[in-house]
C-alpha cells in the first residue's frame, strides 16, 4: 500500500495525486490538516530521509514561526516536526519500507511504473 502524507492544496501534492490517479495507483491519503503523524512514525521517518531533506525550510509555516531565527540543529528540527506537521516538505510517501519525499515526475516514474 502507498500513503500519500501531505495536504490537498499544496501543488507538489495535487501534482503526486494526479501522478498515481493518471497511472490507476491506488493510494491512501493522510491529511496533515487533520492529522498529525505519531511520534514512532516521524521517528521511522528520520532514520528512512536525511532530517534536512524532511524539514522544509522554505515553506509559509517556516516562516510565520520564525524558525531561521533559531537556527535549528537536527534534534530541534525533529521537535518542531513532531509538533508541527506542516514543516514537512510535502508530500512524504510511504511505500512498503521507502520513503519518498517531494514531488519530482522522472523518481515515481522510477520507482513506481
Amino acid at each position: 500500500m502507498i500513503t500519500v502524507y501531505g495536504i490537498k492544496t499544496c501543488g507538489s501534492v495535487r501534482n503526486a495525486l494526479k501522478f498515481f490517479k493518471d497511472n490507476s495507483i491506488e493510494v491512501e491519503f493522510f491529511d496533515f490538516k487533520k492529522e498529525t503523524p505519531s511520534a514512532d512514525k516521524i521517528k521511522s521517518w528520520t532514520l528512512k530521509a536525511d532530517i534536512n531533506v524532511l524539514f522544509n525550510n522554505k515553506g509559509t509555516k517556516y516562516k510565520t514561526l520564525n524558525l531561521k531565527e533559531l537556527n535549528l540543529d537536527e534534534q530541534g528540527k525533529k521537535e518542531y516536526l513532531a509538533d508541527e506537521p506542516m514543516l514537512f516538505k510535502r508530500p512524504v510517501i510511504e511505500y512498503g519500507d521507502n520513503l519518498i519525499v517531494a514531488w519530482d515526475e522522472e523518481e515515481y516514474k522510477k520507482i513506481f511504473l
